[in-house]
C-alpha cells in the first residue's frame, strides 16, 4: 500500500472522526474528508454514510485498498502498524504497550461510549432524558478522575513517547465536561492536552473542529 493513495474519511468537524482525522495527519497520510453533518438524523447525509458503516456512526474509512474500516480504536491500531514511523503506538515487544493497549480500549469502550447516551438521551430514557445524560456525564467525570489518578505526563500520557492516546485526550477533553472543568480536576490530563494542542501538525484541525466555535 503506498502512502500516496489516498483515504477516504467519514465524518463530521468536532464528532469522533477527529480522532482519526489526526492519526492521518500525524502519518502525514493524504485523506480525503466526507463531511457527512446531519447524519444522526433521517436525509441524504445519513444515506451517504449508511453505505459504508450500517451502524450510521462516524467514523468510518476506506483505506487505499477499498477495505472499509469503522470503529475508532481499530482503525488508530491499523494505521499505527502500517505507519510505525508517526508514533501513534508503541510497537510489539515495548514494555510500554500493554499499557497502551490497556488505555486505548479503556477509552473507546468506557468513556466514548457514554456520549451514545448522553447525547441522545431521549432515545435511550424518553422519560427520564435529564436524568440520563447527568448520570452518564457523572460516570464520565468519574473515569477521567480515575485515569488522573494513575497518570504521571511527562510530557504525554505514556511518558517521553508520544502517542494516539494524546490525540484522544486532545480532542475529548473538549467535549463534555470541557476543558474548564479538565482543568479543575485533572490537571496532569489538561497538561498533556495542552502539549497536543501546540503539536505543528495538529492546529489547523483543533482550529476547524473546536476554536473556530
Amino acid at each position: 500500500m503506498g502512502a500516496k493513495e489516498q483515504y477516504r474519511l467519514y465524518g463530521v468537524p468536532g464528532w469522533g472522526s477527529v480522532l482519526v482525522e489526526a492519526a492521518l495527519l500525524c502519518a502525514r497520510l493524504p485523506y480525503t474528508f466526507e463531511d457527512v453533518t446531519g447524519f444522526d438524523e433521517p436525509g441524504a447525509a445519513r444515506d451517504r454514510l449508511l453505505v459504508v458503516n450500517p451502524l450510521a456512526q462516524v467514523p468510518a474509512i476506506i483505506l487505499p485498498d477499498g477495505t472499509v474500516m469503522t470503529e475508532s480504536a481499530a482503525i488508530l491500531l491499523h494505521l499505527a502498524e502500517t505507519y510505525p514511523e508517526a508514533r501513534l503506538a508503541p510497537p510489539v515487544g515495548d514494555p510500554l504497550r500493554p499499557l497502551f493497549l490497556r488505555r486505548l480500549i479503556w477509552l473507546a469502550a468506557a468513556v466514548y461510549g457514554t456520549f451514545t447516551y448522553a447525547d441522545y438521551p431521549e432515545r435511550w430514557a424518553p422519560s427520564a432524558p435529564d436524568e440520563l445524560r447527568e448520570r452518564v456525564l457523572g460516570r464520565r467525570m468519574n473515569l477521567w478522575r480515575q485515569w488522573e489518578d494513575e497518570i504521571v505526563p511527562s510530557p504525554w500520557a505514556l511518558g517521553q513517547q508520544f502517542s494516539a492516546l494524546d490525540i484522544w485526550i486532545a480532542a475529548m477533553t473538549r467535549w463534555r465536561p470541557g476543558r474548564d472543568w479538565i482543568r479543575a480536576n485533572c490537571p496532569k490530563l489538561f497538561s498533556v492536552a495542552l502539549c497536543v494542542d501546540a503539536e505543528p501538525d495538529l492546529r489547523a484541525l483543533w482550529e476547524r473542529d473546536f476554536d473556530a466555535a
